[in-house]
């Protein structure tokens, strides 16, 4: 679907769900979930978990925000995967402020705390949310959506040979910031 119809077809969407209309939502939610569960299952370092715990804050997060969804601006999935990073941040930090306060009250010694390594799937989470946006969005080009260096160098109107150097860095910083 070219980007017109699809933009039109989103509007319309929208302007149902606002009116009310169920079946519109139950269509968005059937063509997305898969992929959203996937982008989110991704950033969650495959915590099953947590990414259906996610999921299900993004689709409610959509419901009290839909009205500030543009289809001019992008696609139902681009914005619902927005959604969903900004869940998974508020997530982390608090976990991270949960695990302060048990320190500050006792309950967590500052030793206990330096062995209590986050679990891998976490460390994934952290170190994607904290790459720069175009480095985790190539990386899940790649790595989750599948494309080759050729097809994301085609739909982001860029050559291979840049792609391939961005993959590069991103894929390096990930290294770097996963190891800290």
């Amino acid at each position: 679907m070219d980007s017109e119809a699809r933009m039109q077809r989103e509007e319309l969407l929208r302007r149902a769900v606002l009116a009310g209309d169920e079946d519109a939502w139950r269509t968005w939610h059937d063509e997305s979930f898969d992929a959203l569960y996937a982008y989110v299952l991704w950033r969650c370092g495959k915590n099953h978990d947590q990414a259906a715990e996610t999921v299900q804050e993004t689709w409610l997060t959509a419901v009290r925000t839909i009205r500030r969804f543009d289809p001019c601006r992008g696609s139902f999935l681009v914005w619902l995967r927005g959604l969903a990073a900004n869940v998974l941040r508020h997530q982390l930090r608090q976990r991270g402020r949960l695990q302060k306060r048990e320190q500050a009250v006792g309950r967590i010694d500052a030793t206990e705390l330096q062995r209590l390594d986050h679990p891998q799937s976490e460390r994934i989470a952290l170190t994607l949310d904290a790459l720069p946006e175009r480095q985790e969005a190539v990386l899940r080009a790649k790595y989750l959506d599948g494309f080759s260096v050729a097809e994301i160098a085609a739909q982001w109107d860029e050559t291979p040979k840049a792609i391939e150097s961005l993959l590069g860095r991103a894929r390096q910083a990930f290294r770097e910031l996963f190891e800290k």
